[in-house]
């Protein structure tokens, strides 16, 4: 599967958690993100990850492409419900291009636990 990882700033450090806990599930895939984020999953661990650049600067735009042409399977995107965000419009975007294109959208640690049980067990 393609999978696509995102955190806002506040939500980096909870990324970095879920995927190192879930490293080895995550190894069996094929891995995006932006840049930030997938720098320090890098960083963090052994996964190659497919850098977009930094959600401001159109990574989340990169990521909705990704899933307006099929490329993508599955986004995990920790999202900071509670800070504004500058680049608000293309987050939208990007969740409503999920909705259209019908693709799994887990914004927090436990329904991103339940798709990724969900797509290493069958």
């Amino acid at each position: 599967m393609n999978i696509a990882l995102i955190a806002h700033d506040k939500k980096k450090k909870d990324m970095i958690l879920f995927v190192k806990e879930n490293e080895l599930a995550f190894s069996k895939h094929r891995l995006y993100s932006t840049g930030t984020t997938g720098t320090l999953l890098m960083g963090e661990t052994k996964l190659k990850i497919n850098l977009k650049k930094s959600g401001p600067l159109g990574g989340d735009q990169e990521i909705g492409s990704m899933v307006a042409n099929g490329k993508l399977d599955l986004v995990i995107f920790f999202r900071d419900p509670l800070t504004a965000q500058a680049h608000e419009p293309d987050i939208s975007a990007l969740l409503r291009l999920c909705d259209l294109y019908e693709i799994p959208l887990a914004t927090n640690k436990e329904s991103a636990r339940l798709f990724l049980e969900h797509i290493n067990t069958h």
